[in-house]
């Protein structure tokens, strides 16, 4: 017995001695970057007095009665849901599309990957010169069919400019949520769909009753990731907007570079970074609180 403790405690050190460097890397370009942002939080510099000077807690008390904090804010919770919501379900319906025996499906597949694999900043050049209004092709389309009779400036009018760059933020990530979805179909149990059509359900009852409720986990950290990854980005909206016009399209990572490089107030970015960090952790632990939960009132994911 007690040799059988040894060998499973010597096992356990051997696990641990494996798992280290690994963690070692992670708290090293993870968690000591967001630790060391945090305490340059805490210290107020200028590009007139680059000298740190220790503040503690006021540069959040005064980003927080900043009107503009809650702009950037709404506009980053606008932002990621509007992409999200528009990649899973964009690419959930494409992904059942590929999923078909189609002519020329290898090559459909593969140029549908074709946005994904575009730098993000070549994308968004690309899309700012569809959005113009003298040049771009858009209202070229629009004023030919007379849906209006002048260029519309996309991402010149805060009407208009975010959903403008959440159209391109969707075109451009699809395709990484179309993949997931066409793996995910293509591991759903075909006997169960047979046995569905047998007893005579319809395509759509289908689709709600079986194939959704099969690839619910992997659509569960689809969302996940694309949370995470929308919250964060940047070249899109700075590349077609920098977060204007009116700070209409500011978000939480153009806000920490326009004040941290533009503005050469480190102590201040490191503050909208923390706070963004927070932020994003609730999201995320609303969508864990708040998943769907299967029949047997196990939560999905």
């Amino acid at each position: 017995m007690s040799s059988a403790r040894k060998y499973r405690s010597s096992e356990k050190w051997v696990a641990y001695g494996f798992m280290m460097p690994a963690a070692i890397l992670v708290a090293v370009l993870m968690y000591w970057p967001m630790f060391d942002t945090f305490r340059e939080s805490l210290f107020s510099t200028s590009f007139i007095n680059p000298k740190p000077t220790y503040v503690g807690l006021k540069t959040y008390r005064a980003n927080i009665a900043d009107p503009a904090f809650w702009s950037v804010l709404t506009n980053s919770i606008v932002w990621t849901a509007g992409v999200v919501l528009l990649q899973n379900v964009g690419g959930f319906l494409i992904a059942l599309l590929l999923n078909q025996r189609l002519p020329a499906q290898g090559l459909l597949r593969s140029l549908i990957l074709l946005p994904w694999v575009l730098p993000g900043v070549v994308a968004a050049i690309l899309w700012r010169f569809m959005y113009d209004p003298q040049l771009g092709l858009i209202n070229s389309f629009m004023l030919r069919l007379g849906i209006t009779d002048q260029g519309v400036g996309w991402l010149a009018h805060p009407g208009t400019a975010m959903a403008a760059v959440i159209f391109v933020a969707f075109w451009k990530g699809f395709p990484f949520s179309t993949v997931i979805f066409l793996a995910a179909l293509q591991n759903v149990d075909q006997e169960q769909i047979e046995a569905a059509t047998v007893d005579g359900a319809g395509p759509v009852r289908r689709l709600f009753d079986v194939i959704i409720p099969a690839i619910w986990p992997v659509a569960a950290v689809n969302v996940l990731l694309t949370t995470i990854l929308t919250f964060n980005y940047f070249d899109i909206i700075y590349v077609l907007t920098r977060g204007g016009p009116l700070n209409s399209t500011a978000i939480f990572p153009t806000r920490i570079y326009e004040v941290g490089f533009g503005q050469f107030k480190f102590g201040d970015a490191a503050a909208y970074g923390s706070i963004s960090v927070l932020v994003l952790i609730m999201l995320v632990a609303l969508m864990m609180l708040f998943r769907p939960r299967t029949a047997g009132g196990e939560r999905h994911g």
